[in-house]
């Protein structure tokens, strides 16, 4: 059975139940590996490390004495856990916290990172800030790709509208058109996203194009970026590329993905549409 019709199969696709009161097992992790064993890859052979910054603005429990605290919360799960979580289980987790009550933050804080590193399948980082924190706005760095004049005819993935040659470039573009739909759901999934690199420079229509291509393909945002940096390196060979996409918020959550080829950690930044 193929990764969707799983999903499409499992409790995610049903009407739901609301739960209130803290359950971990609401999590749903799906294997990362499937995304790649359908095209034949192995995930040890991928040339990209990085992680998955998931962002959370409807975190809430009960202290001892029945009072609510309000927090927002940072997770940061690694790109090569076995896992992903899938977003309305990991809402419906965070949902589970609302009429529960702890001693501490410390407590919901270590229960969180117990919880999502069991599903993931590995260490997973939890940050919890409150509300007072001042958060700045800020735009993606690089330049933007979106007022190019295009005739796009591809809604569905074209890698073939990769190009890549002559001089070396170190540049790095933006778009805001990147969009996918939920395999799940079929809700639409909108995100800016970011891509460096070096090498034969790309050419900057064809990559425009090839991300407008996206706009009718179902799937995870973990994977709409992974196969985004793959298509990039096996059709254009820069040097070094990383790929970073800022997806728009959906039930109090946005995922952010980001691949790269070095080892760096990005920013955890707060676009205008987030």
């Amino acid at each position: 059975m193929s990764e969707h019709h799983q999903v499409k199969a499992s409790p995610l696709g049903q009407e739901t139940v609301y739960v209130n009161e803290y359950d971990p097992a609401l999590l749903y992790p799906i294997a990362r590996d499937l995304n790649w064993e359908a095209k034949g890859v192995k995930r040890s052979s991928l040339p990209f490390r990085g992680l998955d910054i998931w962002n959370a603005y409807e975190v809430s429990w009960l202290d001892q004495g029945g009072k609510p605290v309000v927090r927002i919360a940072e997770f940061r799960i690694p790109a090569v856990s076995p896992n992903i979580i899938e977003s309305k289980s990991f809402k419906l987790y965070l949902n589970s916290f609302n009429l529960s009550r702890f001693a501490s933050e410390a407590e919901v804080k270590g229960l969180m990172r117990q919880d999502l590193s069991a599903a993931a399948g590995a260490p997973v980082e939890v940050i919890l800030t409150p509300l007072t924190a001042p958060v700045e706005v800020v735009q993606l760095k690089g330049r933007c790709l979106d007022e190019l004049p295009l005739q796009v005819e591809h809604y569905t993935p074209a890698p073939e509208l990769l190009q890549a040659g002559g001089m070396m470039q170190d540049e790095t573009l933006v778009s805001h058109l990147l969009k996918s739909n939920c395999p799940v759901t079929g809700q639409p999934d909108w995100a800016s996203v970011q891509i460096r690199y070096k090498g034969p420079q790309i050419d900057h229509k064809g990559l425009l194009a090839y991300l407008i291509s996206y706009r009718e393909h179902g799937d995870f945002h973990e994977q709409c970026v992974e196969n985004i940096f793959m298509d990039i390196w096996q059709r254009c060979r820069p040097q070094k590329l990383s790929v970073y996409a800022r997806y728009v918020r959906r039930g109090g959550l946005d995922i952010n993905p980001y691949r790269s080829s070095i080892n760096d950690v990005p920013q955890n930044l707060r676009l205008s549409r987030q």
